[in-house]
C-alpha cells in the first residue's frame, strides 16, 4: 500500500518506528529503545552535554535527566563537570554501558531482518545513507543496524 499524500513518507517513518518498537523486547534488549537510543548518541559522540545530547534526540531536557537518571543508576553512563565551563555535564558512557550496549545491539540485529527483511544489504545501506542525510548527520558517526 503506497500512501499518496504529501506527508507519505512521515506516515512511512512513523510506521517503521512503531515496528521497530513491537519488535523489539526491552527484556531481551536490557533497556528500554530510548535508553539504548540515549546510550548510542553517548558513545558515538564520545562525550557530549546534556543540552546537546537533547538536541540530538529531539527531547526536551526533562526527558534527558530521566534517561541519564536511569542509564547512572545502572552504571552504563556517568554525568562530569566540563572542564572548559563547569556549569556544564558532560556524559561518558561507562565499561558496563559499553558491555550493555554490545549485547543490545545483538537483540537489535536479530530484530532488523523482521522489520527490513524485504531490503537486501545495498538498499539498507541506502536507506541509513538517506535517513542520515534528512537528519543532517553527513558528517555523524556511520549509522549502525
Amino acid at each position: 500500500m503506497e500512501t499518496a499524500t504529501t506527508a507519505g513518507a512521515l506516515v512511512l517513518l512513523t510506521r517503521m518506528s512503531r515496528l521497530i518498537h513491537r519488535e523489539v523486547d526491552p527484556d531481551k534488549l536490557g533497556m528500554s529503545m530510548k535508553e539504548f537510543s540515549t546510550l548510542n548518541f553517548v558513545r558515538d559522540a564520545d562525550g557530549v552535554t546534556q543540552q546537546e545530547l537533547g538536541t540530538l534526540m529531539c527531547v526536551d531536557a526533562n526527558m534527558v535527566v530521566q534517561l541519564l537518571n536511569s542509564l547512572e543508576k545502572r552504571g552504563f553512563a556517568v554525568r562530569e563537570r566540563d572542564p572548559q565551563d563547569r556549569r556544564r555535564h558532560v556524559v561518558r558512557i561507562t565499561a558496563k554501558g559499553t558491555r550493555a550496549l554490545v549485547r543490545a545491539e545483538a537483540v537489535i540485529e536479530q530484530s532488523i531482518d523482521a522489520v527490513l527483511g524485504p531490503l537486501d544489504e545495498d538498499e539498507r545501506s541506502q536507506l541509513r545513507r538517506l535517513l542520515a542525510k534528512a537528519l543532517g548527520d553527513s558528517g555523524a558517526a556511520p549509522v549502525t543496524e
